[in-house]
């Protein structure tokens, strides 16, 4: 039952003020600052407030790299609420949601959730019958309560836990 409301979600509308779209190169500098905003003042249950474990999950959400990542292709989404960007989405054609980190100032507002739908309705567009994605431990309530599920054991990335989990693309699943 729980996966059936998670599929209801992920492809209802985004609440009104938030207006989700693919980001362009004009704005790599709020993405980054987003992405490091998230990480730095929501994830401490993951970094511990530790500067090293900070420096190194920081390292390549520059301006510059995520530049990259758009003009090789990425699909990265951003999902805007009071007129700034609040939140990051990525994702791989492989099923894989790559990126969802939302700032600190439009959190519990329903624009990770509006995001998080939104790419899964792009992987489902694109054929995919199961998404998966590596969980934090500050997001992976947040996952579950989306229709998400842990999926292996699980495992860490440079000191900083991951959980696998998946979700069923099809609501009869």
């Amino acid at each position: 039952m729980q996966n059936k409301r998670g599929i209801s979600q992920a492809f209802s509308q985004p609440p009104e003020g938030i207006t989700l779209r693919r980001a362009t190169v004009f704005d790599v500098f709020d993405l980054s600052r987003v992405l490091i905003r998230s990480i730095t003042e929501l994830c401490g249950a993951d970094h511990q407030g530790d500067p090293r474990s900070i420096a190194l999950w920081t390292a390549n959400k520059d301006a510059a790299t995520i530049r990259g990542w758009i003009e090789a292709g990425s699909q990265i989404w951003l999902a805007e609420h009071a007129g700034q960007v609040a939140a990051v989405g990525g994702l791989s054609c492989a099923g894989l949601i790559t990126l969802l980190y939302v700032d600190p100032a439009h959190t519990r507002r329903g624009v990770g959730a509006a995001l998080l739908s939104k790419l899964e309705q792009q992987l489902a567009a694109a054929g995919c019958a199961t998404a998966t994605l590596d969980a934090t431990c500050t997001a992976r309530a947040f996952y579950i309560r989306q229709g998400w599920q842990p999926t292996d054991a699980p495992g860490e990335w440079n000191g900083i836990p991951q959980f696998p989990m998946r979700k069923s693309l099809h609501p009869t699943d």
